[in-house]
């Protein structure tokens, strides 16, 4: 069966760089919400038209449009046939409880939870090297507060259903994708 696997880690952590490479090496679909929000609004399907004038009102897209536009994503024939890395989805229990009803419709299941760990002054330190004008300190340490506060309840979630495998993200990159391959069996 073509993999399920939700990406999770901190800010800084590599997971696009880890997606990138699984995609290249194994051509799974790296979906990120952004960019799911960005296809559903271009191709004008009902759910993207009301994403849109949500986002272009500057407001928050409710997790029952978030929802349809991942229902809708997932049911496509590339990712039926090769698999998905969801990354910034679920971003809460709500939404992991929907997503598991989504793929059970499909007839599969989620693979597996990634979760990239990286400690927080490594991510920090590394965010700061990357010279961004909002990579301030206090920008940082709010980013990485609120996704702890977010985070932390989906990584309970999944480890209570032996969904979560957590891969230590310090060292090579290469050294993190040979963990992350492992963690995936692939």
């Amino acid at each position: 069966m073509a993999p399920r696997v939700i990406v999770l880690g901190r800010q800084g952590a590599g997971k696009g760089t880890q997606c990138a490479r699984l995609v290249a090496e194994h051509g799974i679909i790296h979906v990120s919400t952004g960019d799911m929000l960005r296809a559903a609004v271009a191709a004008g399907t009902e759910l993207g038209q009301q994403a849109e004038a949500i986002m272009n009102s500057g407001g928050l897209v409710s997790d029952e449009i978030m929802n349809g536009i991942v229902a809708e994503r997932l049911a496509e024939a590339d990712i039926m046939e090769n698999g998905v890395l969801l990354d910034g989805f679920p971003r809460t229990t709500g939404q992991a409880e929907t997503l598991e009803q989504i793929l059970a419709d499909q007839g599969v299941e989620l693979t597996a939870t990634i979760n990239i760990d990286v400690p927080l002054e490594e991510v920090t330190s590394r965010m700061m090297a990357r010279g961004r004008e909002d990579d301030t300190a206090e920008a940082i340490a709010t980013r990485l507060q609120n996704y702890e506060d977010s985070t932390a309840p989906l990584l309970d979630f999944y480890a209570k259903r032996n969904k979560l495998v957590v891969v230590n993200g310090l060292g090579e990159e290469d050294e993190v994708f040979a963990r992350v391959q492992g963690a995936l069996a692939l």
